[in-house]
């Protein structure tokens, strides 16, 4: 994956309500400085990123204790997050304004501390299909909120999936839900409770993999996403952010169950989706989801 990079000098507001969630988007801009060569305009970035945090959303006062630990963690590692820096400012973004509020996240990596610690006193849980690499990361990070979990996907049955969900009832929007869905093949069934009984405000999917053919692949994640977001019951839109675009699977199944309408921004192999329930939809009937 390529590095972004910066070198442009900037300046930083040091109000007291800021500086812990600027030192640690510094540390991990750093990380990502290091690890490559730089390109100017990103600098500018995490300037206009620090200078316009709300003293409400991530940056509220005192540091917690995951905040501190994270800048510990991305001051000594030379391991940067999977996503670049310009990628990470979506989600910053909308961190800034709803945070602390209820966000999930497909996949456990280098990034979970960094997420963790943007939502601080909210409730940020990981899912990871290897249950190895779960007990690798917690040994070293404990305070994150993760979960083994199975899926019954393949890739290599993407469009066979695809063509399920058209001819399968249970499947459809209007009727479609997760918990015990065993009909619809595309529902993530078996998963923790918290999973099913939470109101997601942020969805983010970069996980299972999705690079080989007995790879689970992404498809199930995005079609739930797309059900938990229709049946949202709060006020407000359900922000879903989706990474690695460029590969087919993530498209097509973006463009089938997130939908082109809700795409609200485009950044390098990102995409953010804001959806609004389907009590919110002028039109929420049918077999398909856009």
């Amino acid at each position: 994956m390529k590095r972004e990079d910066t070198v442009r000098n900037g300046h930083f507001l040091a109000d007291r309500r800021w500086f812990f969630p600027i030192v640690i988007a510094g540390l991990i801009a750093g990380a990502i400085v290091t690890s490559s060569f730089i390109k100017a305009a990103d600098y500018s970035l995490l300037c206009s990123v620090a200078n316009t945090i709300s003293p409400q959303g991530v940056g509220n006062g005192s540091a917690t204790p995951i905040q501190l630990q994270a800048i510990i963690h991305y001051a000594t590692s030379r391991i940067t997050p999977q996503q670049n820096f310009r990628e990470i400012s979506v989600t910053f973004d909308v961190l800034k304004k709803r945070s602390p509020c209820n966000f999930l996240v497909f996949g456990l990596g280098y990034d979970s501390m960094m997420w963790t610690s943007l939502n601080p006193n909210g409730n940020t849980i990981f899912l990871e299909e290897d249950p190895k690499w779960v007990q690798t990361v917690l040994k070293d990070a404990p305070v994150l909120h993760a979960h083994p979990v199975k899926y019954r996907t393949q890739l290599k049955e993407a469009d066979a999936l695809l063509s399920h969900y058209r001819s399968e009832p249970s499947c459809f929007p209007s009727e479609a839900y997760l918990r015990g869905n065993d009909k619809c093949k595309l529902a993530l069934t078996g998963f923790p409770d918290e999973f099913y009984d939470t109101e997601w405000d942020l969805i983010m999917i970069d996980a299972p993999r999705g690079y080989f053919p007995e790879a689970p692949g992404r498809m199930a994640a995005i079609f739930s996403a797309a059900v938990m977001a229709r049946n949202r019951k709060g006020s407000g839109v359900t922000h879903v952010f989706l990474h690695d675009v460029d590969r087919r699977v993530e498209k097509v199944f973006a463009e089938e169950f997130l939908c082109r309408k809700y795409l609200v921004k485009s950044v390098g192999r990102l995409w953010h989706f804001e959806i609004p329930s389907a009590a919110n939809m002028s039109s929420h009937g049918g077999s398909q989801f856009c």
